[in-house]
């Protein structure tokens, strides 16, 4: 994923809750990440989410922290703040109970972007999705990063 962003001359950014960083570091291990990652975003507070990312209040109020359109401003903040031309967002329940009403394993990630030298259009929705997954809180935040990177890949396919 991160040679395809490369080959194109495009920029990934990340914003993260439930993830607490895991996608930024599973990214960066790649040698050579460095030409394509500009950074990552852990806004783990809803004040975090709005302070740093620019989620807007009254979307939090009305769909709460864990929602895909609460993933999809994340994005879309990360992607704004970090002027990069993708952009992933990671919010959801780890456990090990529920949070806000919101059951364990609930996890939402939204992909935004836009083609290299498209950057003024602003970004196009390019993939959201949720998934209810099992077990302890490592292994759902494990597999919350291999979810976010999958839909990274295959967002960039289908541009």
């Amino acid at each position: 994923m991160l040679a395809r962003l490369r080959a194109r001359g495009e920029t990934l950014a990340v914003a993260e809750s439930l993830t607490g960083g895991g996608v930024c570091w599973a990214l960066t291990a790649v040698p050579g990440a460095s030409t394509v990652v500009l950074g990552g975003v852990v806004a783990y507070t809803d004040a975090a989410k709005v302070a740093l990312l620019d989620v807007p209040v009254t979307l939090l109020a009305e769909h709460g922290a864990v929602s895909s359109p609460v993933a999809l401003a994340m994005a879309t903040g990360a992607w704004r703040r970090l002027a990069a031309h993708w952009a992933v967002a990671t919010t959801g329940v780890a456990g090990p109970g529920p949070a806000q009403g919101v059951p364990a394993g609930t996890v939402h990630v939204a992909v935004v972007g836009v083609g290299a030298g498209d950057r003024d259009r602003g970004p196009q929705v390019r993939a959201v999705d949720s998934w209810h997954l099992t077990g302890d809180r490592h292994a759902v935040r494990e597999a919350s990063v291999r979810a976010a990177l999958a839909l990274i890949g295959r967002a960039l396919v289908q541009r």
